[in-house]
């Protein structure tokens, strides 16, 4: 049974609030004492949730909040009650970590779903945490990590909204964890008995896309010999998630809005109605705003796609996260599959703290996956970590070129043929690298370079 603690020096708010949540099945204590609330939240057996007042004796709320701020973290298992129009106090409130506030006189409904909310939030973090301990069913390298102030905003958000239907949108740089966190979300949803769907928009030209997506019938165009179910079929009773979903030329966002509003869609070719139950996530490292200002894309499908935003944060943004990530980085990329995780030097890590990591967490762990080989598993030190050169730098700014163009088919071949050889030559030939630094999936990587193997004059030192 979840406990709660309630703190309020009016014990007919306290005996009130009491009845209710025990009606409603929770544990519940009170106290008019705010050194007790500071105790219970340090103690060994703390409550799941406090609901404390702003206005206590001996301490404020924003007293307390602010004293355990400093040794509990950014996120506080804290709801604050407040009076009506006290509006400051509630944003310093969640300024100093409080989960959220409610307001005198109150809805007990609103209480009852803001302390629903939070608890939900929590397990959602203990879930994801714990996925990093075990291995179950899942990849225990698919969780998100950590600490710093933006990313438990990230999780408020997901905790929030991934037991909803809501359609999510995620915006952030390349490298930043957009699909990690959609994989998060679908499988703490009510979709994740189902399979998780995944599409590349910026990987396949629009006659291609609009088949991946949809479906074609035999004999919809040249080569279709037999019918093919689309990608948002097959997420039937699951969660597709449209990657670059930016890169969409107008004509297939139309074609998509279509989907978002009715559920139902013809496959290519066809004259019969298809209808899906399925979650869409999609993601974006462009300012979808500033692209549907431009002409670029369809405002009312920004807004379909916009109904619940999360911004991942650049790893520049976050860098006290960077020892946890290396931690986590260390335990999965081990020199050999019996060997321990590698360590690392105090001073390697805070040459990795003066970086500005311009590929975020992807660059990152390129960077600790090749000081691991190249420590041969034992200390990484100094000499070990080895960032992006000027050229590197130049490759990293050709893709975000290449990126905010309308389509990669649009870019000149002869810009992408030099951009795929001066990846490899940085990387000195090693294709995962070389694909991560431009941003492209390994296996389209290669096939681009083989094609230029084909019919272009590709340096043989680099070819396929």
């Amino acid at each position: 049974m979840d406990h709660i603690l309630i703190a309020d020096d009016d014990a007919g708010i306290r005996g009130m609030l009491r009845d209710f949540l025990e009606d409603e099945g929770f544990s519940v204590e009170e106290t008019d004492d705010s050194d007790q609330v500071v105790a219970a939240i340090r103690g060994d057996d703390p409550p799941i949730l406090v609901l404390m007042d702003v206005r206590m004796p001996k301490k404020t709320g924003i007293d307390v909040l602010r004293e355990l701020s400093e040794d509990q973290g950014s996120q506080l298992p804290i709801i604050i009650m407040t009076a009506y129009g006290s509006a400051s106090l509630a944003i310093q409130a969640m300024q100093l970590g409080a989960y959220d506030y409610v307001t005198k006189p109150f809805d007990l409904d609103e209480v009852l779903i803001t302390i629903r909310r939070f608890i939900e939030h929590h397990r959602l973090l203990q879930r994801v945490a714990q996925s990093g301990a075990t291995r179950g069913d899942h990849d225990p390298n698919e969780y998100i990590i950590g600490n710093s102030s933006a990313m438990q905003e990230v999780y408020k958000i997901v905790g929030r909204v991934a037991a909803s239907d809501a359609t999510v949108l995620i915006a952030g740089e390349t490298g930043t964890g957009k699909e990690l966190v959609a994989t998060v979300i679908h499988r703490n949803s009510g979709y994740s008995g189902g399979p998780m769907i995944k599409v590349n928009c910026a990987a396949l030209p629009e006659t291609l896309l609009e088949s991946e997506l949809f479906g074609h019938e035999k004999g919809a165009f040249t080569g279709a010999i037999n019918q093919r179910k689309g990608r948002f079929e097959m997420a039937h009773k699951g969660t597709i998630f449209l990657d670059e979903v930016g890169e969409m030329t107008l004509a297939t966002q139309k074609k998509l809005l279509r989907v978002l509003q009715e559920r139902e869609f013809e496959r290519v070719g066809g004259s019969i109605t298809v209808k899906v139950d399925t979650r869409v996530i999609a993601a974006t490292n462009k300012v979808l705003s500033q692209e549907v200002s431009d002409g670029r894309f369809r405002q009312d499908l920004y807004y379909r796609l916009n109904v619940i935003a999360i911004y991942l944060p650049p790893l520049r943004e976050r860098k006290e996260d960077i020892p946890l990530l290396v931690e986590h980085f260390l335990n999965k990329h081990r020199y050999s599959s019996s060997s321990a995780p590698t360590r690392i030097s105090t001073s390697a890590i805070q040459r990795l703290m003066e970086h500005d990591w311009p590929g975020n967490v992807r660059e990152l762990e390129n960077i600790m996956e090749r000081a691991i080989v190249l420590s041969q598993g034992s200390i990484i030190t100094d000499e070990h970590i080895s960032f992006s050169s000027s050229a590197d730098g130049h490759i990293i700014d050709i893709a975000q070129r290449v990126r905010n163009h309308s389509t990669l088919r649009d870019v000149q071949q002869e810009v992408e043929k030099q951009m795929l050889i001066e990846a490899l030559k940085q990387c000195d030939g090693d294709q995962v690298a070389a694909a991560d630094a431009i941003g492209l999936e390994l296996r389209e990587f290669q096939q681009r370079l083989s094609d230029y193997g084909r019919h272009s004059n590709l340096p043989t030192e680099v070819a396929l």
